[in-house]
Formats: C-alpha cells, sequence, structure tokens
C-alpha cells in the first residue's frame, strides 16, 4: 500500500464496529390474533409477568382478534424485527394457510420461530343418550350408517373439525357435521343431546366426563392425558401416527437476530419452569413445551404440509 493509500485507510481502520443497541429498549408488544379470555389470551398473560421481570420492561397484550388470527398475524409480519413485537398464535396459524386462497403472508417464511410453549390434545366425547360405549362401539356406528352420525366443530377450518376429518380420512367413515360459531355453543349441543360428538378442547371435556354429562371415549395426542389418563388415544385404538392438538407459541417477523431470539426463547423457559405456571397450565388441560427455535420452525413446516393435505382430501373450503 502507498504511503498515500495508507493515510487515507488509516481513519477508516480507526473507526470503531458500530454497537447493536441493546435488546430490549422499550416494551415489548405481544399479539395475541383472538379475544380476551381465550387459551392464547390466557397463556401470554400469565407470561407477561416473569418475562417483563427478565427483560426489565413492559410486556403489553394486544388483542387484535379476526379473520381466524389472520389479522393479527399480518399485523406482526409487517412489524419491524428487533424482537419488540412478537405474535402469540395457536396451530391454527399454519392450517389457515390451506384454507383461505389468499392470505398477505406466508405462515412460515414470513414469521421467525421462537419458543413453543403448550400444547393441549382433543377430546372426542359423546352425549350420553348416544349408543355408544367406547370408541371401538361409536365406529362401528359410524360404520353400519353412514352419515347417521352427527358431529359438532367450533366452525368450517378449526382444529375441532380438522381433527375429525383426520379421523373420517383415517378410518373410512362418514359422519354429519355440524358446525357452530365457537366451541362453547359446539359443546352446548352435545351436553343437550341436539348432536352426538363432537372433539372438544379439555378445558370443555375433562369436567363433563368427570360429571358423567359427557362420555370421554378417546383423546387426539401422541400420549394420553395427564388428566385422563386411562383414556386411550386414537392412535392406541387402531390409527398409529395419528395426532392431532393445538400448539401456542412466540413468532416473530422474518430477520430477526439470532442473539435476540435465543435471548427470549431462554427466558421463556425459565418462566415456564414456574412450579405454579406449570399448575395453572394443567389445570387448562396444557401440557408446557420445551421446543426452540429450531423444532418450532420444523414443525411448523411439517403441520403445514400435513394439513394442507387433510384440507385437500376432504375437500374443505371456507368460500
Amino acid at each position: 500500500m502507498t504511503p498515500r493509500r495508507a493515510l487515507l485507510a488509516a481513519p477508516l481502520l480507526a473507526l470503531p464496529a458500530q454497537a447493536q443497541p441493546a435488546w430490549p429498549n422499550r416494551p415489548v408488544r405481544i399479539v395475541v390474533p383472538f379475544p380476551p379470555g381465550g387459551p392464547a389470551d390466557v397463556l401470554a398473560r400469565a407470561m407477561a409477568e416473569p418475562l417483563s421481570a427478565a427483560w426489565g420492561q413492559s410486556v403489553v397484550i394486544d388483542n387484535r382478534a379476526g379473520a381466524g388470527g389472520n389479522l393479527g398475524a399480518e399485523l406482526v409480519a409487517r412489524a419491524a424485527p428487533d424482537g419488540h413485537t412478537l405474535l402469540l398464535p395457536a396451530s391454527s396459524h399454519v392450517q389457515g394457510a390451506a384454507l383461505y386462497r389468499s392470505l398477505p403472508f406466508h405462515p412460515v417464511r414470513d414469521f421467525t420461530a421462537v419458543s413453543m410453549l403448550a400444547y393441549y390434545a382433543l377430546v372426542l366425547v359423546l352425549h350420553p343418550g348416544t349408543p355408544a360405549a367406547d370408541f371401538a362401539a361409536f365406529q362401528a356406528l359410524a360404520r353400519s350408517a353412514p352419515g347417521a352420525v352427527t358431529l359438532a366443530s367450533a366452525g368450517v377450518g378449526t382444529p375441532t373439525h380438522l381433527s375429525a376429518e383426520l379421523y373420517r380420512l383415517r378410518a373410512g367413515v362418514e359422519f354429519t357435521h355440524v358446525p357452530f360459531q365457537g366451541a362453547a355453543p359446539a359443546h352446548a349441543a352435545v351436553l343437550g343431546g341436539q348432536v352426538m360428538a363432537m372433539f372438544t378442547n379439555p378445558v370443555l371435556a375433562i369436567p363433563a366426563a368427570r360429571a358423567g354429562s359427557l362420555r370421554a371415549i378417546a383423546v387426539t395426542g401422541a400420549s394420553r392425558s395427564a388428566q385422563l389418563s386411562a383414556l386411550p388415544t386414537i392412535a392406541e385404538q387402531g390409527y398409529p401416527g395419528y395426532e392431532s392438538g393445538t400448539w401456542y407459541g412466540f413468532l416473530g417477523p422474518a430477520g430477526m437476530a439470532e442473539a435476540v431470539v435465543q435471548r427470549i426463547h431462554a427466558d421463556t423457559q425459565r418462566a415456564l419452569a414456574s412450579p405454579a405456571l406449570q399448575g395453572r397450565f394443567a389445570a387448562m388441560g396444557l401440557e408446557v413445551l420445551t421446543d426452540g427455535p429450531a423444532a418450532f420452525a420444523a414443525r411448523m413446516a411439517e403441520d403445514l404440509a400435513r394439513w394442507t393435505k387433510v384440507i385437500s382430501d376432504a375437500r374443505i373450503s371456507t368460500d
């Protein structure tokens, strides 16, 4: 290098690397794409206090319900990827990509997987007047009279509906789908005997099963429920590999810094290790998940492929 070039380069070499701003340097917003009071909202509010303490910043819960969770998801997809805006979706986040023809975001590519939080399996319940004492009898009933079994759901394309369709496709049975506007009215219809059966969430299913007002005959998870440990899974009852449930986790916009992602995941898992928090989740039928960013991203991609096939094979449309 010539002396002149060396002199010109020297000031540039002397400049320090630009420091990255500390994270978080302002309140962190958790967007819940569902109304207040549901499982995602309860999870977000339970996590807010320990995360606020860990980060030294306020954690603000922002409920942005609408379009099956898509309104809140779009808001986060368009946010700056600086770690100050997170999304707390359910697994319907990826299922929706197969249900809606034109989403303004891709459920995997436009987000950063940060940390999984919790999961629950659904419970297949029957009205006590249904002439089936167990899963085998229920299946025999459905096969003996195709379409005679009525099955409620929280709406077309919801996890309660998709879990039933996955079973229908695997078992080769037919039933009459009766969609409602939400899990509560669907559950009430089964309690009242207007509909025979439903794949429902454990918050509604477990108290009704224990009281005898509904008959629980199977769970949809890969393993048995801690709250209903005597109840076999569908996989155990003739359908190996059958699994359907609802997960919750933290996502951020695509392009988040790896250090911030790892920090949020680590602090999230420390909060989830609290016995008080675990007890609160267990009372809701939720199982704590510890999956990190890589495992979470892989799960979303696998779920997207799996549910796209189910929705296509079952010819489900929201149009």
